[in-house]
């Protein structure tokens, strides 16, 4: 039987602090919480290694390092309200942060549910972050979310202020993309 308990140690030790990861609520969290409860038993002896993991059809946890460095990204602070978008794992790591979180892990993953959000996390990659994500963002809300178009994608975090929203890349990373998300591609002039 594995030992899960010194794999989180190692996880976060090997993985997510060496990663310029300096967010020690976030170390705190990802020691605490049973990351191998999130995937199928028969994938558990995964759920530490250093790459994403598939917890349902189509869908994976993130790394381990880039979850933890997109969740100190987008900052999520005890008492916000956050959306977790096919983000089982992140879902958790947040309530164990303090925040009051909405899963979004059935139906069209494109229309978060009303309301506006202070943090919005998607743990699979897309092509473009959807426009319905973004209008979701409370002011002074941070989206983050990886967006692939290519064999390299960007973790970006979107910031909503007064003046509408900005945008800012972070890191690279390689998720699947989420399966209706890839980047749409046209004819354009040059």
């Amino acid at each position: 039987m594995a030992d899960f308990a010194a794999a989180r140690l190692n996880m976060v030790e090997s993985q997510v602090r060496p990663a310029d990861v300096t967010d020690v609520r976030l170390h705190d969290a990802m020691r605490a919480l049973a990351r191998e409860s999130f995937v199928v038993p028969a994938k558990a002896y995964l759920a530490y290694a250093d790459i994403e993991v598939e917890y349902a059809s189509g869908r994976s946890l993130l790394k381990p390092r880039d979850l933890a460095k997109l969740m100190q990204a987008v900052r999520p602070m005890p008492g916000e309200r956050a959306l977790a978008i096919a983000a089982p794992y992140a879902a958790a790591l947040l309530e164990h942060l303090g925040l009051s979180v909405i899963r979004l892990d059935d139906g069209d993953l494109s229309q978060p549910p009303a309301g506006s959000y202070d943090v919005i996390v998607c743990e699979g990659a897309v092509g473009r972050a959807p426009g319905a994500w973004t209008a979701a963002l409370a002011l002074r809300g941070r989206l983050g979310v990886i967006e692939r178009d290519g064999p390299v994608g960007k973790a970006c975090v979107y910031v909503r202020a007064e003046d509408g929203v900005g945008r800012r890349e972070v890191f690279d990373a390689t998720p699947p993309v989420l399966e209706g998300f890839a980047a749409e591609h046209g004819f354009a002039f040059e």
